[in-house]
């Protein structure tokens, strides 16, 4: 159900928004503390942070491969104390408007009385929007351009931060109810809605789905409500999210469902890369794939979600998958299953029904 990545880096390399945030220090407009008290959040793995970072620095990202390459790096990586406090907070702000007011304020919170508050954001993403929410935040703030990015910076002090916005802002990433029902947060996939494809693949559901189930890319949870909702055998639903700020929401919809429908399904919630596979095994997998970044179609993913779901499933398990009508599935779908039917076409999507593994 979500797609990849969540963040703003389809204008500009990651490596390009890591050099601009870290101009300031290059410069000489700021300086590191020389006791590593640093928060990067959504960070990014690159050359040029392995460069600059220093031990001490703590990273945090929620999408999971993403936080992956930052481990493999050697960055620390763990959760962060609410109360606990840094001199310098760097920060990649993503898109969504709402989504990056919650992240500046968390970024305000972090930051010590006197810290600063550093952030990078292309800008075709928005960078002077971005700019100009940081200000109202902390009351002023420098900035600096390079490749086609903005980094922007400013000092965190209790008593001169806007209280009100700090408080409503940091209100934004709570999980609330979107306009559907489900409870969601901004940012995540289709947050505010159910997506047409997600939709079109609960409407088209077996009811005689039964067992162990596996929801691959479950976003906030709607998939997984609705075999709840829909297919009465089902005993167990496992989700598969790798954006970390999904799961919470999730959780709570599946519970929603539980109570609503009088069920009592086992599930489970885990946040990982469904490209690294699986080790559990399944009698079905249901998936809304994610198929691109930015404005470029990445089907190889979504062939990656198919492999994957064929390796988890037993050999006369079945996928159910919807996809847009245009994505060359077909081929690795034949190459892993016996039988292969595409259920229904509509709206731009396709449900695909995919039974007996090969192998």
């Amino acid at each position: 159900m979500p797609r990849l990545p969540p963040a703003g880096f389809q204008t500009s390399t990651p490596e390009a928004v890591l050099d601009a945030l870290f101009l300031p220090l290059a410069d000489d407009a700021l300086r590191l503390p020389v006791d590593g008290s640093v928060l990067f959040l959504r960070a990014r793995d690159g050359f040029r942070l392995r460069e600059v970072a220093q031990p001490g620095w703590l990273c945090e990202q929620s999408f999971k491969p993403f936080a992956d390459a930052l481990s493999r790096s050697g960055f620390k990586t763990d959760d962060v104390d609410p109360h606990a406090r840094f001199k310098r907070v760097l920060l990649l702000p993503p898109r969504q408007r709402d989504e990056a007011r919650a992240w500046f304020a968390r970024a305000a919170r972090h930051a010590e009385d006197g810290g600063v508050v550093m952030a990078c954001v292309p800008n075709a993403e928005g960078a002077k929007s971005a700019q100009d929410d940081l200000t109202a935040l902390l009351g002023s703030v420098s900035h600096r351009s390079k490749h086609k990015c903005r980094v922007f910076w400013g000092v965190s002090q209790a008593s001169t931060r806007d209280q009100g916005l700090f408080e409503s802002w940091l209100a934004l990433d709570r999980p609330q109810m979107n306009g559907a029902g489900y409870m969601s947060r901004p940012g995540l996939f289709a947050w505010d809605r159910i997506d047409t494809a997600s939709a079109l693949l609960a409407a088209h559901l077996p009811v005689d789905l039964h067992g162990e189930v596996a929801d691959f890319g479950a976003g906030y949870g709607y998939l997984a409500a609705q075999i709840i909702a829909r297919c009465p055998q089902v005993t167990a639903l496992d989700l598969y999210e790798a954006e970390a700020r999904a799961l919470e929401p999730a959780r709570l919809n599946l519970q929603q469902a539980a109570r609503t429908h009088a069920r009592e399904v086992a599930t489970g919630f885990y946040w990982h890369d469904i490209t690294t596979g699986v080790a559990r095994r399944y009698d079905a997998v249901i998936s809304n794939p994610p198929f691109h970044q930015g404005r470029a179609d990445l089907p190889d993913l979504g062939r990656a979600f198919i492999a994957q779901a064929a390796g988890a499933l037993r050999p006369q398990g079945c996928l159910w998958l919807v996809a847009n009508r245009h994505l060359p599935y077909e081929a690795t779908l034949a190459e892993r299953f016996e039988h292969v039917r595409t259920v229904v076409a509509q709206d731009g999507f396709k449900v695909i029904e995919a039974k007996g593994v090969r192998g």
